[in-house]
């Protein structure tokens, strides 16, 4: 069953650039409503959901048992600034985060750690999008 989403949520997933391969990381994913209504939009592409909750982390696999059984998502309890890839896994090209203090200036230094983290885990043309805009607004990835 598709995620019911608030009006806001549905507008950022309707905004975000997303193709049906993409690979794609959510940081601060809650209960997760909006990565399975991302999940719904990939075939053969992958998101990964993080949030450093663990309530919410069981939350959000709770509520993704099929979108996860399906191989389409996956949830990892880690905060935004210890985020790495694990051995194997690909690089993301699509970054997108809601109501996230690191992400959207209420934490700085936080933010910093997270974006050398965001560049180190994405493709060389990856995207980042926080909310802000309208729904949207795209940050820049700091690349070396």
């Amino acid at each position: 069953m598709p995620a019911r989403l608030s009006p806001r949520l549905a507008a950022i997933v309707d905004a975000l650039p997303l193709q049906p391969h993409s690979r794609v990381l959510e940081i601060g994913c809650g209960p997760g409503a909006a990565a399975r209504a991302v999940a719904a939009r990939l075939t053969t592409g992958h998101i990964l959901a993080i949030d450093r909750s663990a309530s919410a982390v069981d939350q959000a696999r709770a509520a993704a048992a099929a979108e996860i059984g399906s191989g389409r998502m996956s949830v990892r309890q880690v905060a935004a600034e210890d985020f790495a890839l694990e051995p194997g896994e690909e690089p993301y090209d699509l970054v997108f985060a809601v109501r996230v203090g690191a992400l959207d200036g209420r934490h700085p230094e936080a933010g910093r750690q997270a974006l050398r983290r965001i560049a180190m885990a994405t493709t060389a043309d990856a995207r980042l999008f926080v909310d802000g805009g309208d729904p949207l607004r795209a940050l820049d990835i700091p690349r070396p």
